[in-house]
């Protein structure tokens, strides 16, 4: 049964909802994986899954980019054979930023910036040779040109809106841009897996017309680069939102960012198109036994909590065969009263 036909026949078996299948990933990822995903918020939001399953990744190392020009142009700079950061800098309030870096990069000086900056581009270059998936989370298309300079900037940095032009990004000068990622890519990691993704998250400043235009032409970059290009993928994270879970009740107060419950549903649909046999069957398990580390008994001295902690030990030990769970069980022993 082909995916097209499966998906129809899961459409009549759910009444109520509109529930997308998701073809099986190859190849597929295991527990020694190394994944980074990087772009917008959502990015962070896989990222904390990923290490919450133990999985070796490095999330967002310029901090949240969200127009996936400025991000492919970092990743490009950290590419280089002698990384070396030369975007524009500007000093607020005693502080240095970069107009190509999220705010959390700023500095008290000019040269500790750059330094910084220096740093986490060889960081991520030292990653990336070791990767095996790359997760690019493209958040808008609407960038924002420094007129001094005629530069698209990734972060204005509260400098007031007038120094300025909000401009579209085309569908052109992204899969452009993306070109050029690519072939950097492929020179130190040839088998790399590239996964794009669309944030689910609307962007009220752009006004929801705008959004609805830059979401669109981000799914449409997408789909034009994984036509284009081999190794590069498409995970429908904005489309399980929008059109799977379609419902308020899966957003935050905000009403824009998804809930935990709904973060949990695309983990979960990522996670069985992604990752193997094995690792499903270590989340299966490692999601009980979090549990019990979460667990705060009313006696903790007690004989029966005592053999619930020896318990637990136990699986950890057995799961420490496959993967790191050395913290954890120094957490329960120091529990167990000797």
């Amino acid at each position: 049964m082909g995916p097209q036909r499966k998906a129809l026949t899961m459409e009549k078996k759910n009444a109520f909802r509109t529930e997308l299948y998701i073809a099986p990933a190859q190849p597929k990822l295991t527990l020694q994986s190394r994944v980074l995903t990087t772009g917008s918020c959502f990015a962070e939001v896989m990222g904390d899954k990923l290490a919450s399953y133990k999985v070796a990744g490095l999330v967002n190392p310029f901090g949240t980019i969200f127009n996936p020009v400025s991000l492919f142009k970092l990743l490009n700079a950290a590419l280089q054979p002698e990384p070396e950061f030369s975007g524009e800098l500007l000093e607020r309030d005693g502080l240095w930023y970069a107009y190509d870096l999220h705010s959390s990069f700023a500095a008290p000086s000019r040269e500790i910036l750059i330094a910084n900056i220096g740093a986490q581009l060889l960081q991520t270059q030292a990653f990336l040779k070791n990767t095996d998936l790359l997760i690019l989370t493209l958040g808008t298309a609407v960038g924002y040109i420094h007129k001094a300079s005629n530069t698209l900037v990734a972060n204005c940095h509260k400098v007031p809106q007038q120094q300025f032009e909000k401009k579209l990004i085309s569908t052109g000068n992204i899969t452009e841009a993306f070109a050029q990622l690519y072939q950097n890519l492929q020179g130190i990691k040839p088998n790399i897996t590239i996964l794009l993704t669309v944030s689910p998250v609307r962007h009220l400043k752009e006004t929801l017309e705008l959004n609805s235009v830059s979401k669109s032409v981000l799914r449409v970059a997408c789909h034009e680069l994984t036509e284009r290009f081999a190794g590069v993928q498409y995970f429908p994270a904005y489309e399980l939102m929008l059109d799977d879970l379609r419902d308020y009740r899966f957003y935050k107060a905000d009403m824009l960012h998804p809930t935990e419950v709904a973060e949990d549903y695309i983990w979960q649909k990522f996670s069985e198109a992604y990752f193997d046999q094995n690792f499903l069957d270590f989340a299966a398990q490692w999601d009980k036994v979090r549990q019990s580390l979460a667990h705060h008994p009313f006696q903790p001295e007690s004989a029966a909590h005592q053999k619930f902690l020896q318990k637990l030990l136990t699986q950890l030990q057995n799961l420490n065969q496959q993967i790191d769970c050395s913290s954890e069980i120094q957490f329960v022993k120091n529990k167990l009263i000797i």
